[in-house]
């Protein structure tokens, strides 16, 4: 069933009592579902709150420009507006804000200010963000070798690499992040993170993990040297989560919300999916509403402060932004040809060193300190990955800073 943009006719997914139109268990975050689904996660999986805590909101002040028939091009270069490639890319909500203001706000497909919307890899960004927090007390050492804090993992392709290594997915693990294979180890985290059943006609002596923890225990096997090369595997942010689990006692959402969520003021709690073992997914289970993604990427153009005090180090914010370039290459140089990867972070060039938290189907936190700006563009596009739409997406950015 094909997608629609926000232009089209929409499909009536969960419309009526009951709903004729349900998404499938085992398709409900692919497309069109995903229309509907990014929006509407704690009525499909178990989730755990990422409480706001009692504090007061911090108040976004207002300094908006009307952006609509800004000139930028589409994916495959026609000149069209800013407007016209909202719709074409899938967006559901789209915030700018420069010098903590915001200049632009904009929602579709029945989001709103207060809808949670999933971020899928964006949530790798949140929870790297909490551990900067740890790491600036002393409770996480960048240096150590991940299996002081997980001794268990000694017995795994981990055994060897460090902690930094860990957040800078440049351990020599395998681990094969196909999206559209079922028998793959995302397709296989799938299941064991509680997002899909065993997927039918596979194989029924095939063994499934039953959690995450087990899939990690099961990954032995290395493909190259620890530090050697960036590629890109969703299982490190999880181990990294259960690092800060270890040396704080708490499970990741109290974590989230006690070093992070409640010290930036924001608007909403957020959730994570949770696993049958009640483990939150730390690589892609978080949801937050438009707002108070844009209050994150405002704590790193802050340099980690807010309202003068320090929520993360500046250290930290320094180092996200200064990504080792030469172990970056295929296929990611596609979308970002002078990229790195750091902390969890997208570096776009070493010239402006401005940073992206990224997700599949279209989530992004785009950081730039030369202009101030930070973005959030939250969407449900058709496909995992779309090449043209994240070239398209960095020019209409560097077209908003350039009008502002």
């Amino acid at each position: 069933m094909p997608s629609y943009r926000n232009s089209d006719t929409p499909l009536p997914i969960m419309q009526g009592s009951p709903p004729r139109l349900i998404p499938p268990r085992i398709d409900w975050d692919r497309a069109p579902w995903n229309r509907w689904s990014f929006q509407h996660v704690r009525e499909i999986v178990p989730t755990a709150e990422v409480w706001r805590g009692r504090g007061p909101v911090r108040v976004l002040a207002r300094d908006e420009r009307d952006l609509d028939r800004l000139p930028v091009a589409l994916s495959d270069g026609t000149p069209s507006t800013l407007a016209g490639f909202l719709d074409e890319t899938y967006t559901d909500g789209f915030i700018v804000l420069r010098a903590g203001r915001i200049v632009y706000e904009r929602y579709f497909n029945n989001m709103n200010e207060r809808t949670l919307h999933l971020s899928q890899s964006v949530g790798k960004s949140i929870v790297a963000g909490t551990a900067g927090a740890l790491i600036g007390r002393g409770l996480l050492d960048t240096a150590a070798p991940v299996t002081d804090y997980l001794p268990e993992l000694a017995q795994t392709g981990w055994h060897g690499a460090t902690l930094q290594q860990v957040l800078d997915m440049t351990t020599g693990v395998r681990f094969s992040e196909e999206y559209t294979d079922p028998y793959s180890d995302i397709g296989k985290l799938d299941v064991a993170d509680g997002w899909k059943p065993i997927p039918p006609d596979t194989d029924p002596q095939f063994r499934w993990p039953h959690h995450i923890w087990e899939l990690i225990e099961t990954l032995t096997e290395t493909n190259r040297p620890h530090g050697a090369l960036f590629v890109y595997r969703s299982i490190e942010t999880d181990v990294l989560a259960f690092a800060m689990e270890r040396v704080t006692g708490r499970r990741l959402p109290q974590i989230v919300s006690e070093e992070l969520w409640q010290k930036l003021g924001v608007e909403e709690s957020a959730s994570f999916t949770v696993d049958p073992a009640g483990y939150a997914l730390a690589d892609g289970g978080f949801n937050a509403c438009l707002r108070d993604y844009a209050r994150f990427g405002q704590l790193y153009l802050d340099h980690g402060k807010v309202d003068g005090a320090e929520v993360i180090p500046a250290s930290w914010v320094e180092a996200t932004r200064n990504g080792d370039h030469t172990i970056f290459r295929e296929p990611y140089t596609q979308s970002l040809p002078e990229g790195a990867y750091r902390n969890k972070f997208w570096i776009e060039d070493p010239q402006s060193r401005s940073i992206m938290a990224r997700g599949v189907f279209g989530q992004l936190i785009y950081i730039n300190w030369d202009h101030r700006l930070v973005a959030v563009k939250l969407s449900s596009w058709p496909d995992f990955l779309n090449v043209s739409y994240n070239i398209a997406t960095l020019k209409a950015l560097h077209a908003i800073a350039a009008a502002l």
